[in-house]
C-alpha cells in the first residue's frame, strides 16, 4: 500500500496533464482513475482520503504518461460512452462524438419503438449508430458499411456486446459505390469523413495525431464522400424514406446543393443545426 491518498494521486496527475497541454486535465485524470482503481464517480469522490495500492498507482501513472502524449483517453481506456451505452473503441476507429447522438434522437422522432424497418449505416466506424438504433428498435435490421476492416471488427464486437449482432450485417465496402438495389431501404444513417485536407493542420494533435485520417478527411474540399454516396442513397431509399447525415459545420450550403441535385430529393432537403447552433446534419426525404 502506498502512502499517497487518492486526492494526492489525482492532483499530481492533473498537474502533469495540465503541463502537457491536455484539455480538461482533472477530468482526464478522473477517467483514468475510475478505470485503474475500479471506482465509479461517486466512490471516487467518497474515497479521496483513502490510500491506494502501490501497484495500481504505478499502473495509473503509466496511463497518465500515455495521456500526456496526447493519446485520447478513449483509446487508453478502450471504450467510449455513446447514448448511454458503452462502446469499444481503439486505434483505427474514429472516437464517437456527442453531436452524433443527435442523429439517434432524430431516428426516435421518426419511428416508434415497435416499428419494423431496414436501415443502412454509411461509414459505421465503431458501429455506434447502427448498434444504438438496432438496440432501441428491436424490429429493425441494418446493413453497416465501412472500408476499414479494423473498424468493422470493433463494430462487430460492439454489436455482439449489445446483443444485436444477429440483426446487423457488417460489410467491408466503399459506400461511394452502388451497393443496394432500388427502393429497398427505410432509413439511411451516414457519418462520412468530412474534413478538407487543409483542415487537418488546424485540428488538435489529439485528433490528427491519433485518429485515422481516412475517417476524418474527404478530399481537398471535404465533400468527396458526400458527393460520392448521395446518388446511391437517393436510389436505395424507398419513396418517403429518410436519410440523416452528419456533415462539417461549414458544409451546409455545399451539402444542400449536392442532395438537391438528386432528382428524388429535390425540394426535400433540410440542413439542421446541432445543439451548439452549427450546421451539422442533412435531412433528406425521398419523394
Amino acid at each position: 500500500m502506498s502512502n499517497l491518498t487518492l486526492k494526492d494521486i489525482l492532483s499530481s496527475a492533473a498537474s502533469v496533464l495540465s503541463e502537457a497541454g491536455v484539455d480538461s486535465p482533472a477530468f482526464s485524470a478522473q477517467l483514468l482513475a475510475e478505470k485503474v482503481f475500479g471506482l465509479d464517480r461517486l466512490r471516487l469522490i467518497m474515497d479521496m482520503n483513502k490510500t491506494m495500492d502501490s501497484n495500481l498507482v504505478l499502473e495509473f501513472d503509466e496511463l497518465v504518461a500515455r495521456r500526456a502524449t496526447g493519446e485520447p483517453a478513449a483509446y487508453i481506456l478502450g471504450e467510449k460512452e455513446f447514448f448511454g451505452l458503452e462502446f469499444r473503441v481503439g486505434p483505427g476507429v474514429l472516437i464517437p462524438r456527442p453531436e452524433t447522438e443527435e442523429i439517434v434522437e432524430k431516428v426516435q422522432q421518426l419511428f416508434c419503438e415497435s416499428d419494423e424497418f431496414l436501415f443502412a449505416d454509411f461509414g459505421t466506424g465503431s458501429g455506434v449508430l447502427a448498434v444504438t438504433v438496432a438496440k432501441l428498435f428491436p424490429g429493425s435490421r441494418g446493413v453497416a458499411l465501412d472500408l476499414s476492416p479494423a473498424a468493422l471488427k470493433i463494430a462487430q464486437d460492439n454489436a455482439r456486446i449489445h446483443g444485436v449482432d444477429d440483426r446487423i450485417l457488417f460489410v467491408c465496402a466503399d459506400f461511394k459505390e452502388p451497393l443496394f438495389g432500388d427502393d429497398v431501404l427505410d432509413l439511411v444513417l451516414a457519418n462520412p469523413p468530412y474534413l478538407c485536407e487543409s483542415e487537418l493542420d488546424e485540428i488538435s494533435f489529439e485528433v490528427a495525431g491519433f485518429e485515422p485520417v481516412s475517417a476524418l478527411v474527404s478530399g481537398a474540399a471535404g465533400d468527396e464522400d458526400i458527393r460520392g454516396c448521395a446518388p446511391h442513397i437517393a436510389t436505395a431509399l424507398k419513396s418517403g424514406a429518410t436519410m440523416f447525415m452528419e456533415i462539417g459545420y461549414l458544409q451546409g450550403s455545399a451539402a444542400l446543393q449536392i442532395f438537391e441535385s438528386c432528382t428524388s430529393f429535390s425540394g426535400q432537403v433540410d440542413i439542421q443545426a446541432d445543439i451548439s447552433g452549427h450546421d451539422r446534419f442533412v435531412v433528406a426525404q425521398k419523394k
